[in-house]
């Protein structure tokens, strides 16, 4: 049988608006004014921090916790003796002293020499103008307050820190591998999180991050043939000049070597930059959106790949506000930088030396990212499947639509990369820890590709159209609310008015799959029994595609009983049988054709293909 029509993908890139709820949520602030001067030297920094801490929990707060992420990269730290263990190391922090085939790897980290290792030390800290006694332990600093933070309370901390920045290993660093100087991420003294699960004080062993939301004012002090960008929005654009002044304006730069860089940003998870003397600096106006800037190194081999990369990222833009919702600050950044790619507040970090393919593809997934973390923000050391999952679906879907690219179905890597984890023994429950996961190649394929045929796979559940309404619903009522697992499942029943308990709990909190088979066809006269069997344990509504000898086509579609509902038909263009629903209970279920079974050529099990059914190959019935 050739292969069957897929659901057109076509229908996911479609807009639906839907107005906010209210909801119960609440939300800790942090107001941050910081000012930081940088030796480019010897790459070391100092600073003072201001900040501000609100206290929106009903919880009565007798200590605080800070993240120190640079103290990550020195020797015999966590994330070091975590890259010796493992079985398979991030090939970004580590060196390969043997082959290929016979791998023999060294931790980057273990090898750092003391002026090459990150850290940041605190000088001093007051609370409301009091000195505070605290520790350090690794990346974390713990604080004992003089003063406890009452409900809806405030305090002021005063901090003065010095830091060094550690050779680009991960994420963060100098004197990267392609000539970066500066890519100064999760560089500052950070205030953990504190919701309703309590504090979130995990040490940084190269996952993810939970964060707090809040205001930044933050001045940067170097050399001033540094070009700068990162999150905010600069304030001193005519002193700073480098492609930041006005239109029509004169640059006035200070006297001296270095220049101060001060920016804003509002309502931000985080405050991060860049800095390279060699950075060309090209913006873009998104029609009705923010300015797009673009920060890369002068090169001849890809400043062609960079120029064609402008244009692709304002449709990119106009496609994630349209399918998710409004981007709501006033620039965004594409800052070449960093190990790979990796988003934050305003701006992303991605390597430069690519493909023009490569180079869009990174791009419009960090910039996915925008929207399932920085505005969303689910914590992604808990739920790292919403985040990189679903990133990966809509920037697939994004990629797909601004390349101009034909594929039908531009989600089945996806779901190849779930079947081989699914059959390989070595899948965890996506609820475990991002950092627990046995071997690196185990967290990335359930993150990304499992956590995207979530909500692909939701889309054959409860149907394309509510799919495409959850996703604006979701953001509409939780944006700025760290949701959680529960409120997409709850915001997608919502909408469908489909009971979905069942998948949230089978697809994340088990490694159960799903496994169809049509059993048997069975002769009966004028009419063909049709026999399925359920193989594995999460059970589904199921999509039977019936292909004629005379070329007609009929869908017969039965539903869980446990989902309480039906979707609508998948497949407008052909007449749909809806049959009793099929309870888990039981293992087989029997349904008939009312035509004899010589007239019969196919019967497929999910044509669409969003089902992510670990052996398809049992789906199909072809008269030989």
């Amino acid at each position: 049988m050739k292969k069957q029509f897929f659901i057109p993908i076509a229908m996911l890139c479609m807009a639906i608006g839907f107005s906010q709820n209210n909801t119960s949520y609440w939300q800790q602030h942090v107001d941050y004014t910081m000012d930081v001067k940088m030796d480019v030297n010897t790459f070391n920094y100092s600073g003072t921090q201001k900040l501000v801490y609100t206290n929106n929990s009903p919880d009565t707060l007798d200590r605080v916790f800070y993240h120190l992420y640079f103290n990550a990269f020195q020797p015999g730290s966590e994330m070091d003796i975590r890259l010796q263990t493992i079985k398979d190391p991030d090939r970004r922090m580590v060196n390969n002293l043997g082959t290929k085939q016979a791998p023999k790897y060294e931790s980057r980290i273990a090898k750092l020499k003391p002026n090459e290792i990150g850290f940041i030390k605190v000088k001093s800290l007051k609370q409301d103008g009091k000195n505070l006694e605290y520790q350090i332990e690794g990346t974390v600093l713990e604080v004992k307050l003089n003063k406890p933070i009452p409900p809806g309370g405030k305090t002021t901390f005063d901090m003065v820190f010095d830091g060094q920045v550690p050779l680009q290993i991960r994420r963060s660093g100098r004197q990267s591998r392609e000539g970066v100087e500066l890519s100064m991420v999760q560089w500052y003294p950070k205030m953990a999180e504190y919701d309703f699960e309590g504090w979130h004080t995990s040490p940084y062993i190269a996952r993810e991050f939970h964060q707090v939301w809040g205001n930044f004012d933050v001045k940067i002090t170097l050399d001033k043939s540094y070009v700068v960008g990162g999150t905010g929005v600069l304030q001193n654009p005519n002193t700073v000049g480098h492609g930041y002044e006005t239109t029509g304006s004169k640059v006035k730069r200070p006297k001296g070597k270095n220049l101060t860089w001060h920016f804003k940003a509002k309502n931000v998870l985080d405050f991060g930059w860049a800095a390279d003397p060699d950075y060309i600096h090209d913006t873009m106006q998104v029609p009705d959106g923010p300015v797009l800037h673009f920060l890369y190194q002068d090169n001849p081999k890809y400043n062609e790949n960079w120029k064609k990369l402008q244009p692709k990222t304002v449709a990119m833009m106009e496609f994630f506000e349209k399918n998710i919702g409004d981007y709501p600050w006033e620039q965004y950044s594409v800052i070449q930088g960093g190990d790979g790619g990796m988003e934050y507040a305003m701006f992303t970090l991605i390597t430069g030396h690519r493909k023009f393919g490569s180079l869009v593809g990174v791009t419009a997934h960090e910039l996915a990212h925008t929207w399932f973390q920085h505005l969303l923000a689910t914590n992604e050391s808990k739920h790292e499947w919403m985040d990189e999952g679903f990133t990966t679906f809509i920037s697939t879907l994004c990629e797909n639509e601004v390349m101009g690219n034909k594929d039908p179905n531009p989600l089945q890597g996806t779901y190849r990369g779930y079947r081989y984890l699914a059959t390989s023994g070595i899948e965890h429950p996506q609820t475990t820890h991002a950092d627990r996961y046995t071997l690196n190649g185990a967290y990335g394929t359930s993150a990304y590709s499992k956590g995207s045929i979530f909500l692909s796979q939701l889309g054959y559940v409860i149907g394309q159209d509510k799919l495409l309404q959850t996703i604006k619903k979701y953001y509409n009522d939780f944006r700025f609310k760290h949701p959680t697992p529960n409120d997409i499942k709850r915001t997608a029943e919502k909408v469908s008015g489909i009971h979905l308990d069942w998948y949230l709990t089978d697809w994340t909190k088990t490694t159960n799959t799903i496994d169809y088979a049509i059993d048997s066809v069975e002769d009966k006269g004028n009419t063909t029994k049709v026999t399925m069997k359920r193989i594995g344990l999460i059970p589904m509504p199921l999509d039977i595609l019936v292909e004629f000898e005379d070329g007609s086509q009929m869908i017969y579609y039965t539903a869980l009983a446990r989902m309480r509902g039906e979707k609508e038909n998948a497949y407008p263009n052909l007449k749909r049988k809806v049959l009793p629903d099929w309870a888990w209970g039981y293992p087989t279920y029997s349904f008939e054709i009312p035509k004899a079974k010589s007239a019969i050529k196919a019967i497929r099990i999910d044509p669409s293909g969003l089902m992510a059914d670990i052996h398809t190959e049992n789906n199909l019935y072809e008269k030989k």
